[in-house]
Formats: structure tokens, sequence, C-alpha cells
């Protein structure tokens, strides 16, 4: 697999997610080549200006919204639009989200679903899928540092 293309709210933010470990699992991929995007069905305009700012590398090669696209996922046109700004085909791409009818118009497109139900599930699939080695290592040193900061 060549890309990682996430839903921001409800994997990367929000209840039941873990984004220290998802975080890490992005490091990681990012690290060895694989194009990373979020695809959020966030209207655009100012207030999208945060979500915006994890592109560009922060924690992604790119954030792509449904305002950037005119579509909203589950329509297959969202999933073409992430997959051509990541330059690869659909069938290279893996998506991650908490809505099992986004991961079924991904499916349909090509992509490799992953329902993110279990923050945990999520990242041993996204371990075996992408070859990494430990699925949590990164997120777990991420974690340590932020309950360390956090007692201070």
């Amino acid at each position: 697999m060549r890309g990682l293309v996430l839903d921001f709210g409800g994997v990367l933010a929000g209840p039941g997610t873990d984004a220290a470990a998802l975080g890490g699992i992005l490091a990681e991929v990012r690290r060895r080549g694989v194009r990373t995007a979020i695809l959020s069905n966030d209207p655009g305009g100012p207030a999208a200006a945060p979500l915006r700012d994890l592109g560009r590398g922060r924690l992604v090669d790119e954030v792509v919204l449904s305002a950037d696209v005119g579509t909203a996922k589950p329509d297959p046109r969202s999933y073409l639009a992430v997959a051509r700004r990541l330059g690869l085909e659909p069938s290279a791409c893996v998506f991650v989200d908490d809505l099992r009818v986004n991961v079924d118009g991904a499916v349909a497109t090509g992509m490799v679903g992953v329902h993110h139900a279990d923050a945990a599930e999520v990242v041993a699939e996204l371990t075996v899928l992408f070859g990494l080695d430990e699925p949590s290592q990164a997120g777990a040193a991420r974690r340590d540092e932020d309950e360390r900061d956090a007692g201070r």
C-alpha cells in the first residue's frame, strides 16, 4: 500500500480515538514513503484553518475537505479526488473512517477500507497492512511523554 487516508473526527480526534498511536503510525508510514491524507466532510471556511494546517507535512501530506472537491463522503468522487491529490490509484490506498457507509464508499472505488470502531484494532490492522513491526511504539512513547508533562 502506498497511501493512507484517514477521516479526522472519530478517527484522529474525539471519543474512542487514540491520536498518539495513530500519529505514530502516520509518522512511521510517512518515513517509509507512504503518502498520507485527511479526507473530511468539513464544509471549509475560516473555521477549517486548524484542520488544513495538519497538511503540508505537519501530520499528513494533504488535507482534502468536501468544500474543496464539491462533494462529500460517501460519494465516490471524494475518494477519487484524494487519491488524485496523493498521485495514487485508489487501489494503492487504505482508507480509515468511523462510519461504515464511508468505508463502504471507499471500498467501492477500489481502496482498502478499515472501519474505526476500536482504536487498538485499527492500529493493529494498519500495522499489518503497512508491514510495521510494533504498532504503537511511537504512540506509546508520545503518550508516556504527555503523561510525564501532565504530572509536572
